[in-house]
């Protein structure tokens, strides 16, 4: 039907009936060859591995017996199992604490509960606190729910209908649009800030002796480590690797040419390389130095919600910085309000708030009374 009103609307242009028939059949051919390759592609051994969702099992006895020689047996082609792990010991893998350790080398798919019925529900959720920091979706299998959680969504998972505990604050599909953006947007910014860049660097060569750039460590994506990059505010002699001490607003380690740059906020702009290596995002949750506190604690322990900070890509703005929020910790409020605020920001993200954030920096934050 499509390819007669094609050919149709095509009449006066020359295009014959014959001519209709002949590129109809070019394309069915074309399309069968496709999909002949592309399935034969999808089940090669490498290719059926590398699709296939990771998965951790938590919990023993069998149950979670049951559910490991599942997936091992009948559902290798969706689903690879990494272990089955439990407080007990036993025949496990290792303990929750040993899987939430290694989530952060092993990339993670899924994560699933499965305790006997007599553990209830209480001890479903403890669990599921020590998770919060897993870039992954957790399931429980249903008979460690009661009535009153019968709301919550159910997943089919192969054959098993599983309910879910916690989802992936962004899908492979929002993490690849987030990622295309920052990389755009990026490169777009070094090219027309690379003069300014090239006077600053310029500026803190010519103001004090060191190098133009300062590394320093800090905790991002699934609480991995990376060295984030800033122009050196700081005199070389006095500077603080570990960021043991914050930086005050009359610090006597800032140089003259640092603190107009952190007035600015130009200090941060080298992130930007940091977004094109993939260990940060125009806009996310600030990355902190490990040995930052609040209140005399260090962060993670001064508010345990902290960690699930990391379960999105840290970022060079963030909607707390936007709303007020940024400078030195201080106390346990000051960490508080930050910390609501980017769990706020994970919760609602889109590409449009990343947008909003940014021209908003630029309004607000440039000339920030907090920056110094």
């Amino acid at each position: 039907m499509f390819c007669t009103v094609l050919v149709m609307l095509s009449w006066p242009f020359g295009v014959t009936v014959r001519m209709g028939m002949e590129w109809l059949a070019f394309v069915v051919a074309i399309l069968f060859v496709e999909r002949c390759v592309g399935t034969y592609i999808l089940h090669t051994p490498t290719m059926t591995r590398r699709l296939a969702r990771k998965v951790a099992i938590i919990g023993s006895g069998s149950e979670a017996t049951q559910m490991a020689t599942r997936i091992n047996t009948r559902m290798q082609r969706m689903f690879r199992l990494v272990g089955t792990f439990d407080d007990q010991g036993g025949d496990s893998d290792g303990t929750v604490e040993e899987l939430v350790l290694r989530a952060r080398e092993d990339h993670i798919d899924a994560v699933i509960i499965c305790f006997p019925p007599a553990c209830g529900q209480q001890h479903v959720m403890d669990v599921l606190w020590r998770l919060r920091g897993v870039l992954a979706d957790v399931y429980v299998v249903p008979s460690l729910m009661t009535e009153d959680c019968h709301g919550w969504p159910v997943e089919r998972f192969g054959p098993f209908s599983l309910t879910v505990l916690q989802r992936r604050p962004l899908s492979e599909w929002d993490m690849l649009e987030k990622r295309a953006f920052d990389l755009t947007a990026s490169v777009l910014l070094l090219l027309a800030l690379a003069p300014l860049l090239t006077l600053v660097a310029l500026a803190i060569k010519l103001d004090s002796r060191g190098p133009v750039l300062f590394c320093q460590p800090r905790q991002g994506f699934n609480n991995r480590y990376f060295n984030v990059f800033k122009f050196r505010s700081m005199y070389t002699d006095m500077s603080d690797l570990d960021a043991a001490r914050q930086t005050s607003r009359t610090d006597p380690r800032v140089t003259r040419i640092g603190r107009w740059i952190r007035r600015l906020s130009i200090d941060e702009l080298p992130q930007l390389f940091n977004v094109l290596r993939g260990e940060m995002s125009l806009v996310g949750p600030r990355p902190h130095a490990p040995q930052t506190r609040a209140g005399g604690q260090l962060l993670h322990e001064a508010m345990e919600e902290y960690v699930a900070r990391h379960r999105v890509q840290p970022g060079i703005t963030g909607w707390a910085q936007i709303n007020g929020s940024r400078g030195e910790l201080v106390t346990r409020d000051d960490l508080c309000r930050r910390v609501v605020l980017d769990l706020e920001y994970i919760r609602a993200w889109s590409i449009w708030l990343d947008i909003k954030i940014i021209f908003l920096t630029i309004k607000r934050e440039i000339f920030s009374r907090n920056a110094f």
